[in-house]
């Protein structure tokens, strides 16, 4: 009887404890947005490392799951749009193409205003989110957006010049009209008689084809991904340098509702995905070059003097960068010294001082 006793005990206690609740996993809905299509280098690293980097960290503790919608190639945002759709709360998490804004974000300029230093995309990621996080200047810009900052992005090895027509070297570049995004326009102003017209890597093509530009200011993965073999067979290698062109925010009042769990998970896993995705930008480069020549582009090479000429014609707009963030109040002239730093400690020393007059 004791022994019936204590199994039917036991059998009633074991009964219990399985019918106890388990702890619900909570389920935290975030929509990704971006305006450039899913074949974009950066859309394809955020679907096939980010998000399952992040579910993957999650998972371990098992509070929390993802559920993801993404919303490319204009079906929310177009490229222009992804910075203000953020802001009102069309989507929760966006990749910015900062070099759309620099009017809201001078500070993410850096790297633009400082041509012909650094090829290596992931010694500029790192040197940019570094100064970001050291200065306040590029956090509180995207939190007057109502944004949180999380990292920044680097897709590209180096800016080139692709040329609709034959050309040989820089000189051949006088007069030319050139597509560009922002602050890369300036970079013309070093050539006598070329102008920048402003577009964005989607429109580059058409803009090319229809003879509304001589050619395009872009890289050579972004050319192999975008056929302009086709419309600029030629490609002056001028290394104009790695720049930061992508950064991972979240809505501010998304961010706030965030367990501390999701938010530590996003912030760490963000710069992963800056040190990945630079790193893949770095392993194709050559491999999209030959993607280019293979379409029948032809790559001309620019010598070293060519090189220090065109950016000792050029206006210092490093100087005038800093200036302009001085006179906002920011330290300007500190983060470009710093940041210059960081890439010489890396072994990358530009053919100007951008830091002198």
């Amino acid at each position: 009887m004791m022994n019936w006793t204590r199994r039917s005990l036991m059998g009633a206690a074991l009964a219990t404890m399985t019918a106890l609740p388990v702890i619900a996993q909570e389920t935290i809905s975030a929509v990704v947005i971006d305006g450039y299509p899913d074949r974009s280098l950066w859309i394809k690293e955020f679907t096939n490392f980010f998000i399952p980097e992040v579910d993957r960290r999650l998972a371990e503790n098992g509070n929390y799951v993802m559920d993801w919608q993404e919303n490319y190639g204009g079906s929310i945002v177009k490229p222009r749009g992804v910075l203000e759709g953020i802001q009102l709360g069309l989507g929760d998490i966006g990749i910015v193409t900062t070099i759309f804004h620099s009017s809201k974000l001078p500070s993410q300029g850096i790297s633009a205003v400082t041509p012909f230093v650094s090829s290596d995309a992931r010694a500029v990621a790192k040197a940019v989110d570094e100064i970001a996080r050291e200065f306040p200047a590029m956090q509180n810009e995207f939190a007057a957006q109502n944004q949180v900052y999380l990292a920044t992005g680097v897709v590209l090895d180096s800016y080139q010049v692709f040329s609709t027509r034959e050309v040989s070297g820089i000189a051949d570049l006088v007069g030319f009209k050139v597509a560009g995004a922002g602050l890369n326009l300036r970079y013309l102003e070093g050539i006598q008689d070329a102008a920048g017209v402003r577009g964005g890597l989607t429109d580059f093509y058409n803009m090319m084809q229809t003879g509304l530009v001589d050619g395009a200011m872009t890289w050579p993965e972004a050319a192999a991904t975008f056929k302009f073999a086709e419309v600029a067979p030629y490609m002056l290698r001028v290394d104009l340098g790695a720049v930061n062109s992508k950064t991972i925010t979240v809505n501010q009042d998304y961010w706030n509702g965030l367990p501390d769990e999701v938010k530590e998970v996003l912030q760490a896993v963000a710069i992963d995905y800056r040190d990945h995705l630079a790193g893949v930008a770095m392993d194709i480069a050559a491999e999209s070059e030959a993607a280019y020549v293979a379409a029948g582009g032809t790559i001309v090479e620019v010598s070293l003097e060519d090189r220090t000429a065109w950016a000792n014609a050029m206006p210092n707009i490093a100087q005038e960068w800093a200036t302009t963030l001085n006179d906002s109040g920011e330290d300007g002239s500190g983060m470009l010294a710093a940041y210059l730093a960081k890439l010489e400690a890396d072994g990358f020393v530009g053919v100007r001082d951008w830091t002198q007059p």
